[in-house]
């Protein structure tokens, strides 16, 4: 990947020098890539459901469908939503209001919902969209019986998120990130904590065992290695707090549960024992061996056996990734 055009040295920097404009890079071809390669780490790392939150604001329409169709190609379950945004405002049109990037985002949520996908409304963040654009999408999602899905306070730009999200908000929303929330921020929903992703943006530590509300834990895109975020996790936990031990980083995983409940009659083998937070605090290199994905008629399919996917050739999956990653570097 070629470098940003300037060193960026805060957050708000990273997101427009960096992630921001790789979004606007994307295509559907290469968000099929990346699906499908997003999918098959997952499943190799024991995780059979994925909550995913995308952005690609030059390939909006079929986006949420194309992740769909890649992640059941591999086997594995996703709840998926558009992060709506209004940071993508064209020539000419008002900086007030909701934009039509905005908007075709919303479409593109309904779209995927009314379809039949799960999934949520997708929001960027706050501090990237106007007042009429997080009332739209907390009315539709209400809309359509669905949470809203969207980074709140993960940076210094967004710290009045929960004054902007006051009123809106209710309990099956996700809320991700949370680092800058004030103790007491009134916002109903899930906190999902992502300690790597915050560490390597350098936005500061969440603290989230402050929420008094449910917390689940996350990557933010960082791979899908779920035991390997439980560890990173507790680590952080530990750093602020010494008496700190695993067990409340296992809780925020199995928040997880909560939020897809059908993947608990999922089963992995793993290649360690015991699977249980202590070991695996401190052991590195754990990983699945053998995974089972349950149907809705009560039938179970085998989608890894010994290490490897059984739908798909993993080696073909990956090749095409990296042939779609060289065309999207070209456009960067």
């Amino acid at each position: 990947m070629p470098a940003p055009p300037r060193t960026p040295t805060a957050f708000r920097e990273i997101l427009e020098q960096v992630w921001w404009r790789l979004d606007q890079a994307l295509d559907l071809e290469m968000i099929a890539a990346s699906a499908r390669l997003g999918a098959l780490e997952a499943l190799e790392a024991g995780c059979t459901a994925i909550i995913d939150h995308h952005e690609s604001p030059n390939a909006i329409d079929g986006s949420l469908a194309v992740i769909t169709d890649a992640c059941a190609e591999i086997g594995v379950r996703v709840d998926c939503s558009y992060g709506v945004t209004d940071r993508h405002r064209t020539a000419g049109e008002s900086s007030t209001g909701m934009s039509a990037a905005a908007l075709a985002g919303l479409a593109e949520n309904e779209r995927h919902l009314r379809a039949g996908g799960r999934g949520h409304v997708g929001v960027h963040a706050a501090f990237t969209c106007t007042d009429d654009t997080l009332h739209a999408a907390a009315g539709l999602a209400a809309d359509l019986g669905v949470g809203v899905h969207v980074h709140v306070a993960e940076g210094p730009d967004d710290a009045d998120a929960h004054q902007r999200l006051t009123g809106l908000t209710t309990t099956d929303w996700l809320l991700i990130h949370g680092v800058h929330l004030p103790d007491d921020h009134g916002l109903a929903g899930t906190i999902v904590h992502n300690p790597r992703s915050n560490m390597n943006n350098a936005v500061g530590y969440a603290r989230p065992a402050r929420f008094r509300g449910p917390v689940a834990l996350g990557t933010d895109g960082i791979g899908a290695d779920m035991l390997d975020e439980h560890r990173v996790s507790f680590v952080r936990h530990r750093v602020d707090d010494v008496t700190a031990g695993p067990d409340v980083a296992w809780s925020w995983l199995a928040t997880g549960w909560d939020l897809f409940p059908e993947a608990t009659a999922d089963r992995v083998r793993w290649n360690y024992s015991p699977m249980e937070p202590w070991h695996l605090a401190y052991s590195t290199g754990v990983a699945a061996r053998d995974v089972w994905v349950a149907g809705r008629d009560g039938s179970c399919e085998q989608v890894l056996a010994d290490g490897r996917a059984t739908r798909v050739d993993p080696e073909q999956i990956r090749a095409h990734a990296t042939e779609a990653a060289a065309r999207l570097f070209s456009r960067l």
